[in-house]
């Protein structure tokens, strides 16, 4: 139940008060998880770059075993990927470092593997412009999250697959891909992550469906407090 009360917060774009929820609990489990969550915070909003550097660096004294501290290594690499992509500062470096040194500590049989591997591919696709590459590492993280039941992964591993097969043409391919994560959001009531879905289903679809799609699209964007606050512009909202 207490799960279900964060992720239901965290779901729809109240990611302090989530936080808020974790801030009793002890442990490096608890911290990383805090952690996850003020980088997507980030990640959606734009703001709180500092609040997530402290909850990470609280997370890395406390991690020992070497999956909490790559899974550590990880949240490191990912926070540094985000300041890069969205043009904060750049990290690139610190981004790869960090998640390779992830990918030495966590075994091959670890549940935050899948999570690595899709974080790798943002990397490739982002950051190194390598579609290839790209593209192995999130059927990788596919794979492994279908084995461990993550549905939540697996919304984000249709998603960017989806729009790999998009920039290439394979429309058909890629309508699939949105169309699987946004049943799987649908599902799991991740509202904050549905109005960029609808978005991109609506790139696949032929008219008046898309327009239908993109209209959804605004009306949960603007119940959400206009957030993911990249989406505004490709949504054609003021």
């Amino acid at each position: 139940m207490f799960d279900r009360s964060v992720w239901r917060l965290r779901s729809r774009g109240c990611w302090t008060e989530a936080v808020s929820l974790l801030t009793p609990l002890p442990g490096a489990e608890a911290a990383l998880r805090r952690s996850e969550l003020l980088a997507e915070r980030c990640l959606y909003t734009g703001e709180g770059w500092a609040e997530a550097e402290d909850a990470l660096r609280a997370a890395e004294a406390l991690a020992h075993s070497d999956d909490e501290r790559g899974t550590a290594a990880c949240e490191r690499g990912h926070l540094a990927y985000l300041s890069t992509s969205l043009g904060i500062r750049d990290r690139a470096d610190e981004a790869s470092s960090a998640l390779g040194r992830a990918a030495a500590l966590l075994a091959p049989g670890s549940p935050h593997r899948p999570l690595l591997d899709y974080r790798r591919g943002l990397i490739a696709e982002h950051l190194a412009h390598a579609p290839q590459p790209a593209r192995a590492a999130y059927r990788r993280a596919h794979a492994g999250a279908t084995a461990h039941g993550d549905r939540f992964l697996l919304a984000r591993t249709w998603y960017r697959l989806a729009e790999l097969a998009l920039r290439e043409g394979e429309v058909a391919e890629a309508r699939h891909g949105f169309t699987q994560s946004l049943a799987l959001r649908e599902a799991l009531g991740d509202l904050v992550g549905t109005p960029p879905t609808l978005a991109a289903l609506a790139d696949t679809a032929p008219e008046p469906e898309a327009e239908r799609l993109r209209t959804e699209a605004r009306r949960l964007w603007r119940l959400l407090g206009g957030v993911p606050r990249l989406l505004e512009g490709r949504l054609g909202v003021e």
